[in-house]
């Protein structure tokens, strides 16, 4: 595998063990086979019989399960306020608050610090009536518009431009030595193993985490020109979520491993399928490898845009959950399943123009969706943050219609939300 040598002496030690560790998918089904699925997969009782992390694990595995999981990705900060004017209580104002409000159920996550520790001191470096230049905590240095001129940063200065550079970062901000587990850790253990909803770790990033360190032009000219060098850095992002993460899967019961890729737009992927394949799928597969020995079956990655050319190439890493699934970047449920069957789980894909749009598009969709979420191995929700275009009331009458559509008990009365949200207009 290119570039991997120089961490050998750190690898060796699991890798002859995870040799015989494979994809845990089922063999992939043919779109006939798909066609003629019958069911019933789902229960669709009056009242829930499992709790949400078993129901999680079943769903995830094609396993029979009570009704589908009920959850979403959360909304737009500027969300909230438009729908305050809405009927929304101003007390429901984050994603947190959010959930609890809609009933939606959610991840309790292990709190390791895999990827900047320490990170850069947030600081501002200049400021004027316009903008102010700052120092984000990942060392980039922007400038942020404070006149309502642009809400888009203007990108100054990456930390990493130069070998040199990425050889300082690594040493000061990515080193395998530090403490990355709470003080406290020891007594969330019991409480991780405890909970009733999914437990997620997350394992960080290949080429999304260098572009933010290089910034999108030099982290793609230096995959063009230089990928022996994004090798070598994804060889220590590679082995320092091995490292990160050993002593938390050892000790607790782990059901999704979460991987961040935002490396692909609405036309195709920031790297050629080929790069992908060559470089990084290998690495995706040592670490999914090891996860596996440790017990950790189902990962997903987060990749807006269309990523569809990067689908097999995840596929062969071990990575079998694609996330948010983005219709505007023709990220398309049923494609997915009827080209990858159930060596796919696919987690999103609820396109939010049709939420915008209005209910009869929220009724096409839902349509659309529902011969697909009965085949298990989809946990569907809106294809990205919910933004404020879409009104109150369309959004209660998509979860009022999600839930009827698709067999899931109402965690709280849609029904009466939605009534009150139309009288007011």
């Amino acid at each position: 595998m290119p570039g991997l040598s120089p961490y050998r002496g750190v690898t060796d030690t699991y890798t002859v063990q995870a040799q015989e560790i494979r994809m845990s998918a089922s063999t992939p089904i043919t779109a006939s086979a798909i066609n003629a699925f019958t069911g019933p997969l789902f229960q669709s009782p009056a009242a829930s019989t499992l709790t949400p992390r078993e129901r999680f694990r079943r769903v995830t595995h094609f396993q029979t399960a009570d009704h589908p999981y009920h959850m979403e990705f959360g909304w737009w900060a500027e969300t909230f306020p438009a729908w305050h004017a809405q009927g929304l209580p101003a007390e429901v104002h984050d994603i947190p608050t959010g959930d609890a409000f809609f009933g939606l159920s959610t991840f309790t996550g292990v709190p390791v610090h895999n990827g900047l520790h320490p990170t850069f001191e947030h600081k501002v470096l200049e400021e004027t009536d316009r903008y102010k230049v700052i120092q984000n905590h990942e060392g980039a240095i922007m400038q942020e518009f404070t006149d309502g001129s642009s809400t888009i940063p203007h990108y100054i200065k990456f930390p990493i431009e130069t070998r040199e550079d990425w050889l300082r970062f690594r040493d000061e901000h990515l080193r395998l030595d530090v403490q990355r587990y709470p003080e406290d850790w020891d007594t969330l253990v019991p409480r991780l193993h405890a909970s009733d909803k999914p437990v997620v770790l997350g394992l960080g990033s290949m080429w999304g985490w260098i572009r933010d360190w290089m910034g999108f032009e030099n982290a793609c000219i230096a995959t063009a020109e230089e990928p022996e060098w994004i090798a070598e850095m994804m060889d220590h992002l590679m082995v320092l979520t091995i490292t990160s993460v050993d002593k938390a899967l050892r000790e607790v019961r782990v059901d999704l491993g979460a991987f961040w890729e935002d490396m692909a737009y609405n036309a195709g992927p920031m790297v050629s399928p080929a790069f992908f394949k060559e470089y990084m799928t290998p690495r995706y597969k040592e670490i999914t490898d090891f996860c596996r020995h440790r017990g950790l079956e189902t990962f997903w990655v987060d990749c807006d845009g269309d990523a569809n050319l990067l689908v097999d190439g995840w596929l062969a890493g071990g990575v079998q959950g694609m996330f948010p699934l983005e219709r505007a970047g023709h990220m398309w449920p049923k494609a997915l399943r009827e080209m990858y069957g159930e060596s796919v789980v696919l987690f999103g894909g609820v396109d939010k123009r049709a939420m915008i749009a209005g209910r009869e598009a929220i009724e096409q969709e839902l349509a659309y969706l529902a011969p697909i979420v009965e085949q298990g191995g989809f946990i569907p929700f809106c294809d990205h943050r919910c933004p404020p275009d879409v009104t109150y009331a369309n959004y209660l009458y998509y979860l009022k219609r999600k839930c009827e559509v698709f067999g899931i008990p109402k965690p709280i009365d849609y029904d009466a939300l939605l009534a009150e949200a139309e009288a007011r207009g």
